[in-house]
This record gives C-alpha cells, structure tokens and sequence, in this order.
C-alpha cells in the first residue's frame, strides 16, 4: 500500500513538469534584447549575458557623463525637426549599455498619443536612432562591487515632427 502511495505522490510531478524546450521558448525576462545578427554589432561583448539590469535598479537613475542636460543638449545640436502634420506620439529607443559604456542591441517602439502603435515618417525616426546611436558618454554601472550590464532607453514626445521632449 505505501508503494502505491508513493506513487499517487511523485506521479503528478511526472505527469505536470515541463520540459526543456517548452520553457526555452520564453526570455529569461520581461523586455529582454536577444541578439539578432541582422542588425547587432557581433563584436558587441557583455560582461554578464546571463542576466542585464535595468538602468534604474540601482538607483541612480540615469548614468550619462554631464546627466541629462548633456544628452538632450546633443539632440538639440543634432535633431533636424521638420514640421511634419499628425506626426504626433511617443518614440521609444530600447538599448544595451555594457560595462565599459558601450552600446547595442538598439530597438526603436513608436505610438501615437493613444498609445497605438504608430509607424513614423524615416526622417523621424532614422534621426533619432542614428543620434541614439552616437551618444559616447554612457557610464558603465556596478552593483554589489560587480561590473553590470544594463537596459537604458529613451523616450521622444514628438509633436508635428518637432522634438518636443526626450524621457527619462
């Protein structure tokens, strides 16, 4: 009788676990850029692959030498605005940073102002990614006396082409 109970025990262990391929299927977590060799640079090199931090996880919020004056004061300086009628929304510019303050793995998510997914005119959002893509001053990050990587994005308020305003 014990072994028959033994058995009505395990047996649901068996019967309900998942296997390796269907739990493969997933990222390890929410909001993950997976390298895709289309568009990512190979020789992009992170500290830890495993497992990228938010920028904000430790607390110091945005880390870009001269702080967000600096980063928007390149915009300024580089961001062509064209009055562009109904192109009025949110671009979002998802991207790496590693340990060394390097950068990668660039993924741009545009809406309009109801929060739809918008496609905007390429001379929006080619700007944005390729001045995106220049920054250089984007400090590395340490957590608990380790070198981390770390998701940063950016956030443009577009109003009728005009950059209105850049987030975080």
């Amino acid at each position: 009788m014990s072994n028959f109970l033994k058995c009505l025990f395990f047996m649901p262990l068996f019967v309900f676990s998942q296997d390796k391929v269907s739990t493969s299927l997933y990222p390890a977590y929410i909001g993950n850029i997976e390298f895709n060799k289309e568009i990512d640079k190979e020789n992009f090199k992170l500290c830890f692959e495993k497992h990228i931090y938010q920028y904000f996880n430790d607390s110091h919020g945005l880390e870009y030498r001269g702080e967000k004056a600096a980063l928007e004061r390149e915009f300024l300086k580089e961001y062509k605005s064209e009055v562009i009628k109904n192109e009025t929304g949110s671009i979002r510019i998802n991207f790496v940073v590693n340990c060394n303050g390097e950068t990668d793995r660039f993924r741009l998510i545009a809406m309009d102002e109801n929060y739809n997914e918008k496609q905007f005119e390429k001379s929006i959002t080619e700007q944005l990614l390729t001045i995106t893509k220049r920054l250089k001053g984007w400090k590395g990050k340490q957590m608990r006396g380790n070198n981390v990587d770390y998701y940063q994005y950016l956030i443009f308020k577009i109003e009728n082409g005009q950059l209105k305003e850049i987030l975080p």
